[in-house]
This record gives C-alpha cells, sequence and structure tokens, in this order.
C-alpha cells in the first residue's frame, strides 16, 4: 500500500477511535472495546473498499455492510460520521433520548443498511442482500462484520451452509477475532475454535488476516476480490481495546464506559497519535 494512503487511513482511524470513546463517554454506557477493535477494519471499508455516496447514502448501486455485531455501533457510527453522512458532533447524542444515534445500528440513520443487534441476525440479513444482488444482477457488494464470541449462535452457521450453498461470491464476512466476549476468553465460555477449519467444512473461501496492519488488510480484500464461485471469511486477529492502552485485551471493556478520568486519559492517547501521525 502507498505510504501517504496508509498515513491517511491511520489518521483516519484514530479519528473513529476518538468518536468511539467520545460516543460512549456522553453516554455513560456502550461497548468501547469491541468497537476500538473494528476501527481500522471500518476504516479501511470505507475510505478505499466501499463504494459509498454520503450525498445520496441510499443509491442503489451502493455496496453494502452489515453490522452483525451490533453492540459495536459506536464504531460504525464514528466511521460514517467521518465519511461524512453526519457530523462528528452527533456522538456526543449516542444514546441520549430522542437522539437518532441509539444503542444498536437502526435503518434510519443515514449511510447504515440494516438494524441489527440481535447476534447471529446480521449475517442472515447480508446473505439476503447478497441473493438479491445475485437475482437482479446487480454490481454491489455485501460485507458483514461479525464477532468472535457471536459465532457461537447457530444462526450463523445456518446461514454460512445457506451463502456458499448458493455460491454468493458477492458476500464478505470478516470476523472480528479478539478471543474475548462479554463472560471472558470465548475459548472458555463455548469455544468457536478452529474458526477457519469450520467456516472452509462450511463452504467459504478463508482468509486470515492482522486486523490493524493496513498492508496486510489490504492485502487480504484483493485476495478477497479474485474469489469467484464461493462466499468469503476473513478472520481477522484483533486486539479488544486496540488504540487505548488500559483498554486493551480487557474484558472489562466489552460493556463499561469509562468515566471522566479514563475518558481525559483515552483522549490524551489518541490526540498525542493524532498530533504525530499528522506532524
Amino acid at each position: 500500500m502507498d505510504e501517504s494512503l496508509k498515513k491517511q487511513l491511520q489518521i483516519h482511524a484514530c479519528k473513529i477511535r476518538m468518536g468511539i470513546i467520545e460516543g460512549v463517554y456522553h453516554a455513560k454506557s456502550g461497548h468501547p472495546g469491541g468497537s476500538l477493535s473494528i476501527a481500522d477494519l471500518l476504516t479501511y471499508l470505507y475510505f478505499t473498499r466501499m463504494h459509498v455516496y454520503p450525498d445520496n447514502p441510499d443509491f442503489a448501486e451502493r455496496d453494502r455492510l452489515v453490522l452483525s455485531k451490533g453492540h459495536t455501533a459506536p464504531a460504525l457510527y464514528a466511521a460514517l460520521a467521518e465519511r461524512g453522512f453526519f457530523p462528528m458532533e452527533e456522538m456526543q447524542t449516542l444514546r441520549h433520548i430522542g437522539a437518532r444515534l441509539q444503542g444498536h445500528p437502526c435503518i434510519s440513520i443515514p449511510g447504515v443498511d440494516m438494524s441489527s443487534g440481535s447476534l447471529g441476525q446480521g449475517i442472515s440479513a447480508a446473505c439476503g442482500m447478497a441473493l438479491a444482488g445475485k437475482h437482479r444482477n446487480d454490481n454491489y457488494h455485501v460485507y458483514t462484520i461479525l464477532g468472535d464470541g457471536e459465532i457461537e449462535e447457530g444462526q450463523v452457521w445456518e446461514a454460512a451452509m445457506f451463502a456458499a450453498h448458493y455460491g454468493l461470491d458477492n458476500l464478505t464476512a470478516i470476523i472480528d477475532n479478539n478471543g474475548l466476549q462479554i463472560d471472558g476468553k470465548i475459548t472458555e465460555v463455548c469455544s468457536p475454535e478452529p474458526i477457519p477449519e469450520k467456516f472452509r467444512a462450511f463452504g467459504w473461501y478463508v482468509i486470515e488476516t492482522d486486523a490493524h496492519d493496513f498492508d496486510q488488510i489490504d492485502k487480504a480484500f484483493r485476495e478477497a476480490e479474485r474469489v469467484s464461485g464461493q462466499p468469503v471469511a476473513i478472520i481477522q486477529h484483533s486486539t479488544k481495546g486496540k488504540g487505548v492502552s488500559f483498554m486493551e485485551n480487557q474484558v472489562g471493556w466489552h460493556g463499561t464506559a469509562p468515566n471522566t478520568e479514563q475518558y481525559e486519559k483515552a483522549m490524551a492517547e489518541l490526540k498525542a497519535e493524532l498530533a504525530e501521525l499528522e506532524a
């Protein structure tokens, strides 16, 4: 990847992380850990990969994204704001009564393609979108992001079987493999391991990548776009809470908002990173 583009993506990702922290702090609730772990992925999708149009968010030929792990809505909202769908300042209204940015994505929000939140259902909706595109000979691509704890849901594997059966090569599922879910390590709660082998067994083309290395992310998606006749699963190995030192790899930040001291510390770290990137 071109170094100037990579730096610009790093800047966008840092601003998205700042938006996440801003949102959950002002909401006094939310899910910062799993939101931070997909900030780089969303940056890559919205700024290099997906054909989306902030001035025409419902354009029929746009690419679609379904956030199946809907509790990480702060990441999606911050990415949409950074991409220009609405002002970043709106993140301060997250989960407030009467605000449109609620705790899980709602299709009425500009740029949101599917309401989600009940784990396991998002990938099924993504399959429907992809199949509809096939029937209509449309050129859009559908992306869906799942949590590694989420794939303990049986519905995920019904959808996986469906996607392979219908040869949905216009569907890419990204599994955010940060190893943690609300009750602890995924391997101790109800292990979905081995994840790559399971998706292969269901007929998917599987790619593994580092979730926080834009060169590797780019390589993975370039490989994915060459696949024909089957859906693609990208297993991204990530760090929960990535970008905020005291949140990294800490299961407690699955559903906990920072207090004022923690908010100021997190924002100071991210502002310092941003200043270094923009220098």
